[in-house]
């Protein structure tokens, strides 16, 4: 089975209390709604804290092209992204030594909020000693459910090679899509939940030469997944591309739709191997937000206390898209976990769909 051997993140260099982007909502958005203090309550409501921004608030109180934000996407994202990969080959918690970027077979790099052709991960590439070689997959518009989608094919290239080691590295600076002049309940919302963030896994095949490095008593290895696509839902979640640049899509039903969706795929996955959501230890699911935690319980069932961990990524960082569940699993990673101790990983996007991971410490 492939296994996840480090696990590491990267914080974006601006930090901003939920108190003060409340602040620079009602500035931007009171002469829109008449009962905007109303509406601000998702602020407060949202249990988020603080988020990590690219750019400071100052630079978020003008408009700006289409060119501009994209331009800072794609500096920022090599920037934020060698320095995750490096920390991520380095990782003292996780590895007993480091490990050379010329030993890594293949990165996958998962984004969808900005665009770089050739893709991130080449322009890193100058950038690190990889191998000319190391195969580039860059997989963009899966929105929140990319990161878990990266490692789920992450996980069949190294079924398919199982000698191999492959980077999934996700990178989504959400602020540099902001909408100035949007003044819709959705970029609202957004502006209440979204944030920058960046994430890098390593994971390795079951005959690779580097799971000797692993310092940890007992490691997740990914031993099933599922994908899901609820037919004809594209209007759930996603962006609009106009003029300026990309808007957000953000229905107001994906808590019901939730509830009412998840737990059917949850369970098909579970009982193929003859299990059920309670002999799952660890849920390491992507938090979208408050009321997407919630639904998470009424679908499956599931004691609060085991979302603990999502609880806190979104407490402290709000929803970074799909560089969001890297948080989560490298939480998990850094807590000491027992061998035979089962993990289903998740998470939800545009499409709409899941994406679910089965891992087992070993």
């Amino acid at each position: 089975m492939p296994v996840f051997l480090s696990v590491q993140t990267e914080n974006l260099p601006y930090s901003l209390t939920q108190e003060t982007a409340l602040k620079f909502a009602r500035s931007l958005f009171q002469h829109q709604f008449k009962d905007i203090e109303r509406l601000l309550t998702i602020f407060q409501n949202g249990e988020i804290e603080s988020r990590y921004f690219a750019m400071p608030l100052e630079w978020f109180e003008s408009a700006h092209s289409l060119e501009e934000k994209n331009e800072l996407y794609i500096e920022n994202a090599t920037q934020f992204g060698v320095r995750a990969i490096e920390k991520c080959l380095l990782r003292s918690g996780h590895l007993q030594s480091a490990i050379s970027p010329e030993e890594i077979d293949a990165i996958f790099f998962i984004s969808s909020s900005g665009f770089s052709t050739p893709s991130i991960e080449a322009r890193i590439m100058n950038k690190l000693p990889f191998s000319n070689h190391t195969k580039r997959i860059p997989i963009w518009g899966l929105g929140c459910a990319g990161g878990a989608s990266g490692f789920s094919r992450a996980y069949e290239y190294c079924l398919a090679y199982p000698k191999s080691n492959a980077l999934v590295l996700s990178v989504e600076l959400c602020s540099l899509t902001f909408q100035h002049d949007d003044k819709s309940k959705s970029n609202l919302v957004g502006t209440s939940l979204f944030a920058d963030g960046v994430g890098c896994a390593l994971i390795c095949g079951d005959e690779s030469d580097l799971i000797k490095h692993s310092k940890l008593g007992a490691i997740p290895a990914i031993f099933d997944t599922m994908s899901t696509l609820m037919p004809n839902s594209e209007d759930v979640m996603g962006w609009n591309v106009k003029n300026n640049g990309l808007y957000v899509v953000f229905s107001r039903d994906i808590p019901s739709i939730i509830t009412k969706w998840l737990k059917p795929n949850v369970d098909q996955l579970l009982e193929k191997h003859q299990l059920d959501e309670k002999m799952i230890d660890h849920f390491i699911v992507h938090p979208g937000g408050k009321k997407v935690l919630d639904a998470y319980v009424g679908a499956i069932g599931i004691n609060e206390e085991k979302l603990s961990i999502s609880k806190e990524v979104l407490k402290h960082h709000g929803n970074m898209s799909s560089a969001t569940i890297f948080y989560c699993l490298e939480r998990f990673m850094d807590k000491v976990c027992e061998k035979g101790q089962m993990g289903l990983i998740g998470a939800l996007g545009p499409g709409f769909s899941s994406e679910l991971l089965l891992v087992r410490w070993v």
